[in-house]
């Protein structure tokens, strides 16, 4: 258990360009009022993004996940059977169509803009 802390902080410390450009619009609670926490520990992953009041999780998915879309697959159901949403952006709709990511956001965390 103590390992896969570790790590997830590993990657916190070493986020990619286009998580950090999300994370400026998900962390101090800047949607609506929820709180995200970013490369966080859950069900034996580690997820990009989750707020837990509103059981939702957003993952961020580069060129690599072309190539694992069943373990992404197998992921997504495992974090879903545990009652969470999931929701997957391509890096470059994250870093190119900023607007249309937090919308969909907004709609996941069921709030009205």
């Amino acid at each position: 258990m103590q390992r896969i802390w570790k790590r997830a902080r590993r990657l916190r410390n070493g986020a990619t360009d286009t998580e950090r450009h999300l994370w400026r619009y998900l962390r101090r609670e800047n949607l609506a009022g929820y709180k995200f926490r970013r490369q966080y520990p859950m069900v034996g992953y580690i997820v990009d993004f989750v707020c837990i009041p509103a059981t939702l999780v957003i993952e961020l998915d580069g060129g690599q996940h072309a190539d694992a879309v069943g373990y992404d697959a197998e992921r997504t159901r495992v974090i879903e059977a545990h009652g969470y949403r999931v929701l997957r952006f391509w890096n470059d709709d994250v870093l190119l169509r900023t607007d249309d990511v937090l919308a969909e956001i907004w709609r996941g965390l069921g709030v009205e803009r």
